[in-house]
């Protein structure tokens, strides 16, 4: 199993590079950040400082989006990211929640990602593509490779990830919901005639290493309601006893009341209040470091490929370095 760090570009940029230099030290293999314009920094100009001061780390937006760069310009920048730096760049991409909303643009359609997974793909890999009806291909790049990975919960969006992505991210550690959604993906992969196994999984969760679990599930506790954000989207898409979405992923956000992205990605995010401790404890992994590597062999035995650790907490260093000890090592063994 793979491991991958996920950070927000909070300035100063500085810590950010040390962190993800800290990660590649303790045997991390994978460097992420979130990507919304106005509430952070500009990942791909940080990209390019992480990937000078690491020698092996990958890097990519978990996730960037089809609608607040042109795919050529997406492309065209992950294709100098890997001229510079020998293709270590991975694109993460869904349909744009903070980035569209916090803008007050509505995030992408289905149809629109999936032409975008296609075009960013070809144009970062030297190969023509049409964007808004114009053939386009960017000549210098050479041995290009841009694996994309695509974010899903619904029915749809995990139906087009088997169809079309390279990999699957799925951003909750839950051993049932994640079953169910690789189930989906990759009967869909098998069914657009792809080899399922050739879908790289990776979960993406909250991971905070300590024995107080009261003080993790409170420094972890805004996950739930960034998730419960893209389950409201569901519920009034499907409903919530449709049979589409697991109600063990739609049940939770009944006293949900609004979301307020000032606070997104959070500890002490107060929009937040309405999640429980247990979802809490499903959608991320929380203990001593026994409990994580218990709940990440289920996750790996459930044929998950990456677990990536959203560090938006108050232990990033230590959280980082327990991983590294003693986490890593026994999924690795």
């Amino acid at each position: 199993m793979d491991f991958g760090l996920v950070l927000q570009t909070d300035p100063p940029a500085s810590r950010v590079v040390g962190l993800m230099k800290r990660a590649e030290r303790n045997g991390f293999t994978h460097g992420w950040t979130f990507d919304s314009a106005v509430l952070w920094q500009e990942p791909f100009v940080v990209y390019s400082q992480i990937l000078a001061a690491t020698t092996t780390l990958k890097v990519g937006p978990m996730v960037t989006n089809p609608g607040t760069r042109t795919w050529e310009v997406t492309a065209s920048t992950f294709a100098t990211l890997n001229d510079m730096f020998g293709n270590r760049t991975v694109c993460g991409i869904g349909r744009g929640d903070s980035a569209m909303r916090v803008a007050g643009r509505r995030p992408n359609t289905l149809a629109r990602l999936g032409e975008a997974i296609d075009a960013i793909r070809d144009l970062a890999e030297g190969r023509e593509a049409e964007v808004d009806g114009q053939p386009l291909r960017i000549p210098w790049v050479k041995d290009g490779r841009l694996p994309v990975w695509m974010a899903a919960y619904g029915p749809k969006a995990l139906a087009l990830t088997g169809r079309k992505a390279d990999g699957f991210i799925l951003q909750l550690a839950d051993p049932y919901l994640t079953e169910w959604m690789v189930k989906a993906v990759r009967a869909a992969a098998a069914e657009a005639g792809r080899d399922p196994a050739s879908v790289t999984v990776c979960v993406a969760a909250p991971a905070y290493v300590g024995d107080d679990l009261a003080h993790a599930r409170e420094q972890c506790r805004w996950f739930g309601g960034m998730v419960g954000n893209h389950v409201a989207d569901l519920v009034s898409r499907y409903g919530e006893h449709s049979g589409l979405v697991p109600e063990a992923l739609t049940s939770y956000i009944k006293e949900r009341h609004g979301y307020d992205y000032s606070h997104h990605g959070r500890a002490g995010n107060p929009s937040t209040d309405f999640v429980p401790d247990e979802i809490v404890d499903r959608f991320c992994l929380l203990g001593p470091p026994e409990a994580h590597i218990e709940k990440l062999r289920a996750l790996r035995d459930l044929g998950v490929d990456q677990f990536a650790v959203y560090d938006m907490h108050d232990a990033q260093e230590t959280t980082i370095d327990a991983y590294g000890a003693e986490i890593i090592p026994a999924l690795s063994r």
